[in-house]
């Protein structure tokens, strides 16, 4: 049972997008558009070809911001607080996933490949302030990216737990991969159907499965 596999645990690490709100709600599509705008300014290149780009340097580097800086020197600050500048109104507080999260014995904390203030005016948005002890941001990872190893090295050093006695949620199975290796518990956050060797646990309802720890 899940409820086994997490006595042990006392730090507690959560994703953000689409971790902590359902994906139906789209949020980042709203920052995907804007970091798409951002690859059209950079590059000089068309709608099509940047989006295109955009998706391509996620997929190869982790984030679209770890390819802007590999190969056209993007500064990430500027970059970071112009792709976050979006609508967060289509957000909802949600009252039993601050309950479950709330009921969690440890520490709790965020770590998002987005930038930390970022992270805030979501859980905000969410009615999940005051819940987490710390809020990391892909600055805290000197933006290097999850999954590449450094960023979690970085983050978890900064933060101080033990990863034998720590859990990750996470909707992108690239970034359990490393958690895993560290003897972290992982849970795979998503809707799709899901079976990988360094998933432990996979739930489409984070404030159930929680609640039932």
């Amino acid at each position: 049972m899940a409820k086994q596999d997490f006595q042990h645990v006392d730090t507690w690490v959560f994703d953000l997008d689409n971790t902590l709100y359902h994906p139906r709600v789209r949020l980042f599509d709203q920052i995907d558009a804007k970091m798409t705008d951002f690859v059209m300014r950079v590059t000089g290149a068309a709608r099509e070809e940047s989006d295109r780009l955009r998706h391509s340097y996620w997929q190869e580097y982790g984030t679209t911001l770890a390819g802007l800086m590999a190969h056209h020197q993007v500064d990430p600050v500027p970059y970071l607080v112009e792709v976050h500048d979006i609508d967060f109104s289509v957000l909802e507080p949600d009252p039993a996933l601050r309950r479950a999260i709330e009921a969690l014995k440890g520490r709790r904390i965020v770590y998002t490949n987005g930038s930390a203030p970022y992270a805030r005016r979501v859980l905000e948005a969410r009615g999940l302030e005051g819940l987490f002890d710390a809020v990391y941001g892909v600055e805290d990872a000197d933006y290097h990216p999850k999954p590449r190893p450094e960023a979690f090295e970085k983050v978890f050093r900064k933060d101080g737990l033990n990863p034998s006695r720590a859990a990750m949620f996470e909707d992108d199975v690239r970034n359990l991969k490393v958690p895993h290796a560290l003897g972290m518990k992982t849970v795979l956050v998503t809707p799709e159907a899901a079976a990988f060797d360094h998933v432990h646990h996979h739930t489409d309802d984070l404030a159930g499965f929680l609640s039932r720890l």
